[in-house]
C-alpha cells in the first residue's frame, strides 16, 4: 500500500486556510471557489482547528445563526487529527473511518505540509487495486505489460 505522501506528490502540496477571525460567510465563500469541503484555521501559522462544510451546516445552518456575523474560531474543530507523510493510504483510510472525518492534514516537523480527504485515498485505493488487477490478469492470460 502507498504512502499519503504520494498522494499528496501527485494532487500537491496546497493548504487552503483562513485564520480564526475570518467571518464564517468568507470561509465558506473561499471552499466554494476553491472548490474544496474544509480549510485549514492556522493562527501565527500554526495550526489552530479546521472548519469544513459539515460545520457549516450543523453550527450554522441547523442553528439559524447567520454566517456574516460570527468568526470561524466559533464553529471550527480545535482538536484536530494530523498524520505524518509516511502513515499509509492504508492506515489514514482506516483512521478517518474510525474517526468519521473526511479530510486529514498532513504534518512534518510540526508544519502542515499538505491535506488529503478521504475521495483523495479512495481514489488512490482503486487505482492500485485497478494496477494489481491488470497485473493478475496479464499471469494469467500469459501477455506482457
Amino acid at each position: 500500500m502507498g504512502l499519503v505522501k504520494e498522494i499528496l506528490d501527485t494532487k500537491g502540496y496546497d493548504i487552503w486556510s483562513v485564520g480564526p477571525e475570518t467571518v464564517i460567510y468568507d470561509a465558506v465563500n473561499l471552499m466554494s471557489k476553491r472548490e474544496v469541503g474544509a480549510l485549514l484555521v492556522l493562527e501565527n501559522e500554526k495550526l489552530a482547528g479546521m472548519v469544513t462544510e459539515r460545520d457549516y451546516a450543523r453550527k450554522v445552518i441547523l442553528e439559524g445563526k447567520s454566517s456574516k456575523d460570527f468568526p470561524v474560531k466559533e464553529i471550527m474543530t480545535r482538536r484536530v487529527l494530523c498524520v505524518k507523510p509516511e502513515r499509509t493510504v492504508e492506515e489514514c483510510m482506516a483512521l478517518m473511518t474510525d474517526k468519521r472525518v473526511r479530510h486529514l492534514p498532513i504534518v512534518e516537523n510540526k508544519h502542515v505540509i499538505g491535506i488529503v480527504s478521504i475521495g483523495d485515498l479512495v481514489k488512490a485505493i482503486v487505482a492500485e487495486q485497478k494496477f494489481l488487477i491488470d497485473q493478475l490478469q496479464h499471469y494469467i492470460t500469459g501477455e506482457k505489460s
